[in-house]
């Protein structure tokens, strides 16, 4: 199998995470190319979950997947709530299928039982490495008769099995992105394919499952290349085909290292958690190793399903480039509509912002807001007391002078008349800048300062009408003794 061109089937994908923690924001990333393989070709695109390496396993992580994917809408056809057709779809309830299989290729000649000691297998690697030799099994119980081995297991020796890899030949297969790929046999482990717990390793349960659900098509980071010749073996032993292999390139943080839970926030519902949109964070990392035909950085979920072929994915590694999420966030807020926008503000609006007033405050962060979580920093000062930074108040002006402009200033916006628009408010306050020939940029600075506290706000005029006549005049009062 060369090409994916030459398959003219539905085809059929699978993402398949393991539940030791967060659901990663690489898994929705890979997730999108499956579904829209699926998807342009009628088949379907399932979720199972590899729980086989129970060191790992966390309690409520799978639970965290299907919830990271139905936030991002990432539809599913089976596996999870769903199930299907090759139920069930988590590697656990799966563990007599194995079992099944792993007796076959040792009935073949294709695997065999070791019951190496974790001490024997150790002192045998660090051997290896001194001698500057390629670690790998030494393969002393393969050469064990059935008598011994039968006899190990009636004593109920702690056993694994193993794959018997060719000593010669290459293995090779054409891979979708990155083209002909080779390994000499000789230079591959004799892979174990069931633990001594009874549970398969992620080699054999991956290509049993793969098989049994009729994947055709698989998409795998690149770490799994050095793996690839394991499986293909496997495949051969069994006398299954090979599903199509494409190879991805790893997500890299700025400094070329990978994106990893121990340097990065990679947990898709902590981006959810922290105010980005799903359709946002969708098109950011479609972005990552692939481009839009044509060109475009702002696209729909589904228009990515549409247009989205493996040639346009690149070999080299991605950059998770953060300040990239802001900027197309923030484009993705400001396209919302105004109802759909305090829709998803609601979460992130805290207990005692003033609800009756955000249709009039929104308008004025809107520009400003990168995240909805934003909110809150951005509108604070409209509906809690403020602390006001003498230093600040005071940089470009003598105390004096200050506080005979606040006194002036507080006069002229007594009177209702003042109030009755933005405009109304502006043209009075720059009316009395001008009569008393106050420095422009000294004397705004200083009235914003003491109407929110902070020195870059949305704009004066609109703020201090939303903050209202008795609040403004209130904190024009500013007692410096």
């Amino acid at each position: 199998m060369s090409h994916t061109s030459s398959f003219t089937g539905p085809k059929r994908t699978r993402i398949a995470p393991s539940p030791t923690g967060i659901a990663h924001v690489g898994t929705a990333w890979m997730s999108m190319f499956d579904l829209a393989l699926a998807r342009q070709s009628g088949g379907q695109f399932l979720i199972r979950i590899e729980d086989t390496d129970r060191t790992r396993f966390v309690e409520d992580a799978e639970a965290k997947i299907y919830e990271a994917f139905e936030w991002l809408g990432i539809e599913y056809d089976e596996g999870g709530q769903k199930g299907g057709p090759y139920a069930p779809y988590k590697q656990s309830e799966r563990l007599d299928v194995y079992q099944k299989y792993a007796q076959e290729l040792i009935a073949q000649g294709d695997a065999y039982y070791c019951f190496c000691s974790a001490e024997r297998l150790t002192q045998m690697r660090n051997d290896q490495q001194k001698a500057g030799l390629l670690p790998k099994y030494d393969r002393l119980c393969c050469g064990l008769s059935s008598d011994d081995v039968q006899q190990k297991l009636k004593a109920n020796e702690p056993h694994v099995i193993r794959l018997k890899v060719p000593d010669v030949g290459v293995i090779s297969w054409e891979d979708l992105i990155r083209g002909h790929v080779e390994f000499e046999s000789s230079a591959v482990d004799d892979q174990v394919l069931m633990k001594s717990d009874g549970f398969p390793t992620y080699h054999l349960a991956v290509v049993v499952d793969d098989h049994l659900m009729k994947i055709t098509h698989l998409l795998r980071g690149e770490e799994w290349i050095s793996s690839t010749p394991k499986h293909i073996l496997l495949y051969r032993a069994l006398g299954w085909e090979m599903p199509f292999l494409a190879h991805m390139p790893l997500i890299r943080n700025a400094d070329k290292s990978k994106l990893s839970k121990r340097k990065n926030d990679v947990s898709i519902l902590s981006y959810r958690d922290r105010g980005y949109l799903p359709e946002a964070l969708l098109n950011f990392i479609a972005l990552l190793g692939w481009s839009h035909p044509e060109g475009k950085e702002i696209f729909s979920l589904s228009e990515f399903l549409d247009v989205m072929s493996l040639d346009r994915i690149q070999k080299t590694g991605p950059v998770f480039d953060t300040k990239k999420l802001d900027w197309m966030n923030g484009i993705y807020i400001r396209n919302l509509s105004v109802e759909d926008l305090k829709h998803r503000l609601e979460p992130f609006l805290p207990s005692d912002f003033p609800r009756e007033r955000l249709d009039h405050i929104l308008p004025l962060i809107l520009e400003r807001l990168v995240t909805l979580k934003d909110v809150e920093g951005l509108t604070s000062f409209f509906f809690r007391p403020i602390t006001v930074d003498r230093d600040e108040l005071l940089k470009k002006s003598s105390l004096e002078e200050v506080e005979s402009q606040l006194k002036v200033t507080r006069e002229v916006l007594t009177p209702e008349a003042s109030w009755q628009s933005h405009e109304a408010l502006e043209e009075s306050i720059r009316q009395l800048q001008e009569k008393n020939n106050w420095k422009k940029s000294q004397y705004f600075m200083m009235l914003r300062i003491a109407v929110t506290g902070q020195q870059a706000t949305p704009p004066l005029f609109e703020t201090m009408r939303v903050i209202g006549r008795e609040e403004v005049l209130k904190r024009l009062t500013i007692h410096f003794h």
